[in-house]
Parts: structure tokens; sequence; C-alpha cells
């Protein structure tokens, strides 16, 4: 069965159960099935589905960029390597179990995706509006913040550094078709695994206790200890099945924890709960946060262009791919449209190990794809084969229109010998100059980073609570 009709079950069977099972201590607040089209129109929820078409939109914009820019914008992740060393490689080793991996691997995908479903659904059917509004925005506006991290700042997934790190998720049969299709394996810093339901504990957590209710004691404590419990296992997933770095975790945080500061700020002033959207919003007002939020952003922005600027002199010297003997791993190269080409570079930068390429489209590659691992034995019988000597280069170019291709490496050293492990560098040519619409799609994240941060000094400088979501003129209007 297919991740899509997988899923599909899931929302069919599922749906009905969670919003059943956690309105158990609230069955009077539950919307009856006959008013369900007039909650959809009067809470205006159209708009909420709107949004999750365009986050689906914006991701696939953002992913189409992560290819063609990355030849200049590289990745950092050998700094993260020398910062943790093999922590998460010692976590799989730890915990590794087949059935455990199977587990993991469904929930990591499947109850992710549902999970992002099933909460507004749940609050929608609770009648609870605004965190029905809360948790939607939360997964538009929290991708929206790490777009830049991930265009600007890659990191490789660990299983494609850790040298005899295993990709259980990535190298498992439909999970390989699926995510070569979706994810372009270097999105890792930060996680959005954890980012999107940390978001989720963030936003019930402030609208608690800007109510000066208790966690506890609120209606839903159940669904909120049901999110955090997949939030922990998330942590723990994204480690051991070969995808993030530890690091990637408190960074989630962070991000989740600004996106839901954002939103709870921001929701009351949309639903015009203390007066129009605009009120209170003066020439003096606007120009001053023009002022503020556009330096804070142009700063922020200066940032990521030193970063590329830094990257690119580094270049020559970057490496891609850490082989540990007898690994295998892939590059992905994205569709492309006809008439389009991708030249790619694959140098083995070791000075004494030879390199194994086969060059591949996704969909051919599945049969050599099991549990974790890549049988590269099969795998050279389903593709044209390359042997790079040590120090040497080749050349691939994919003509093949909306079509995905791997190019996959393997390091064929024993693992008896010493100093085994094989460096790899891979540059994609995509001929597209692709910066500038990265630049311009990362900064709604910029500006909202900012404007959170602006937002929060204002209101300890009128010793207000930093939890407090009402717009500044009903400050004045107290006072």
């Amino acid at each position: 069965m297919s991740p899509y009709n997988v899923m599909m079950l899931m929302i069919l069977l599922l749906t009905p159960v969670i919003c059943w099972v956690f309105t158990l201590r609230m069955k009077g607040r539950r919307i009856p099935v006959k008013d369900w089209v007039k909650e959809f129109h009067e809470k205006r929820y159209y708009l909420h589905a709107i949004g999750y078409i365009i986050i689906v939109k914006w991701k696939s914009i953002t992913d189409a960029l992560n290819e063609p820019i990355k030849a200049d914008v590289g990745h950092w992740t050998g700094w993260l390597y020398g910062f943790e060393g093999e922590f998460t490689k010692s976590i799989q080793d730890l915990f590794y179990n087949e059935t455990l991996t199977t587990i993991l691997n469904f929930h990591y995908l499947f109850i992710y995706l549902f999970l992002i479903y099933v909460t507004t659904v749940y609050y929608a059917f609770s009648g609870d509006r605004d965190m029905t509004d809360k948790v939607t925005m939360n997964y538009l506006l929290i991708y929206a913040l790490a777009v830049p991290y991930y265009l600007f700042f890659n990191v490789e997934v660990t299983s494609s550094w850790i040298p005899g790190m295993d990709a259980l998720l990535y190298q498992d049969g439909d999970y390989t078709k699926f995510y070569a299709l979706h994810d372009p394996l270097d999105n890792a810093v930060p996680s959005l695994h954890v980012a999107i339901p940390f978001g989720i504990l963030m936003l019930n957590y402030l609208h608690v206790k800007e109510k000066g209710g208790k966690m506890s004691e609120w209606d839903h404590w159940p669904y909120h200890v049901f999110i955090l419990v997949n939030t922990v296992l998330f942590c723990f997933s994204i480690l051991y099945l070969g995808i993030h770095w530890f690091t990637d975790i408190p960074l989630g945080m962070i991000i989740g924890g600004l996106g839901a500061l954002f939103i709870h700020h921001l929701q009351p002033r949309l639903r015009n709960d203390h007066g129009s959207f605009f009120k209170g919003l003066t020439k003096s007002k606007i120009k001053r946060h023009s002022i503020v939020e556009g330096i804070g952003t142009l700063v922020m922005l200066t940032v990521i262009l030193m970063a590329v600027n830094f990257q690119i002199d580094q270049s020559d010297e970057r490496v891609s791919y850490r082989l540990g003997p007898q690994d295998s791993t892939f590059e992905i190269i994205q569709e492309i449209s006809y008439d389009d080409t991708v030249d790619s570079q694959i140098t083995n930068l070791d000075d004494s190990l030879t390199l194994e390429v086969v060059y591949l489209q996704v969909v051919d590659s599945l049969p050599a794809m099991d549990s974790g691992s890549i049988d590269w034995e099969e795998l050279k019988t389903l593709g044209t084969n390359y042997t790079i000597p040590a120090g040497g280069s080749i050349d691939i170019e994919t003509t093949q229109h909306n079509v995905f291709h791997f190019i996959v490496l393997h390091n064929p050293a024993d693992s008896s010998s010493d100093d085994s492990v094989l460096e790899v560098q891979v540059v994609n040519d995509y001929h597209e100059d692709k910066i500038g619409s990265a630049i311009l799609l990362s900064l709604p994240s910029l500006w909202m980073t900012v404007f959170i941060l602006h937002r929060l000094r204002r209101l300890k400088l009128n010793k207000r609570s930093l939890i407090d979501s009402s717009p500044s003129h009903i400050w004045d209007e107290e006072e």
C-alpha cells in the first residue's frame, strides 16, 4: 500500500476515534454532525483548509530551490559532527531492533502527518475556535520560520555522514521512494518533527496560562499529554533512525517556541477580539515598527549572505559525504523540466581508496533497498556503474525530465582495513541562479523572528506579562 493510501486510511479510521476518545469529558461541547457545515462557515474554517494548501505549495517551492542553490550554500555538517561526534550512532547501536525500526518508521512518517491534521479537526470538533486557529497556523508558520535554515544552513542527515550509521528510514523500500521525492535529505536542522508538536504544546501552555488556568485542569489536558508523549517519541526516533542530530532537538524547540509566541500574539488580532484588525495602527506606530523590524531583518539577512560567501570560499575543499567500509548512501537529483539538464561531478577525495557509483532512477532502486541498508550487489545490476580511483572524478549528465534519479555511492573497503573512511564530494549544477528567490522566500521567517523579539521587548518595557496577547492599543486604554 502506498504512503498516500495509508494516510487516507488512517484519516478515515482514526480521526473519529481520536475526536471521540479525547472529548469524553466534554461531551456537551462536541459539534453535532448536523451543525458541521454551519460551524465550518461561521468560524471561517475554510481559511484553515486554504492554509494547509498553501503550506504544501510553500514546501514544494522550497524543495525546488534547495538543490539548485546547494553548490553555493554548501552545508554545515562537518561543523556539527565536530561538536557532537557519533552520539546518535551510539543511540542507534544501543537500541537497534528490527521490530522497533518498523514501528518508528511508521510513527515518524504517518503519525506525524496524521497528528498535524487531526489536531485541527479535534479542536474544531470540540468547539474550541481559538485553538483550532492556533494549531492550524502552527504548521504553516513554523515551516515558514524554518525555510532560511533549510535553504542556507543545510546539514546532511546523520546516516550520510557518520561512518557505519544505518539509514533505517531512508533505505527501506517504499519509504525510500517517498522520501526521495519529498525530502532532499539535507534539511536536518532544525527538526520539524520536534518543532511542530512542540509548538502545539507551547500554544496549549500559553493559551491556558494567559487565562489564569492550570494545565492539569484544562479540558484538553488528555490531548495535551497525547501530543507530549508523541513529541518525546519523535525526539527518540529522529536520533535512532539515522536522520537528525541531537542538536536538532533544542533548535527545533526554539523554532517551535518562536512560532508559538508569534501565533499566540497574532491570533486575537486576526479574530478581531479587540476591535478591527487595523485598530490602533497609527502612522507613528507603523513607522516605528518598519524601522526596528526592518533593521533587524536586514541584520539577519546580512548574516545569511556572510554564510553564503563563506561557503563559496570553501567550495573546493567541501566534503559532501563520509562513507565507512561497505557503507552506501545516495545523492538525489530532483526532477527537471523538459530541455533542462543537471551536470553532476563526483570526486573521490581519498588518496588510496576506490569509490564505486551507480546512477539510476529512484523507482528502479527499490529492489535493492531493504531494512535500512542497500544491497550493493543487486543495485549494481539495476543502473549504470562507475568506478572512481583515489583522487579521481567523473561527470554525469541528467537530461531525463520529470523523473527523480539517484547517484548511489559505495565504499568497497574491507572493514578490517585501517583509515577506511572515504570522503566524497558531489557538486550538481542545475544551471539556475536561485539565490535571489531563496532570499525572498526567507524574508517572512526573518521578519517573524524580529517581530516577536520586538513584541516581547515592548511588553517588558510596559511592565506587562510576556504572554499578554492583547494588542498594544489596549495597553494605552487600560492605563
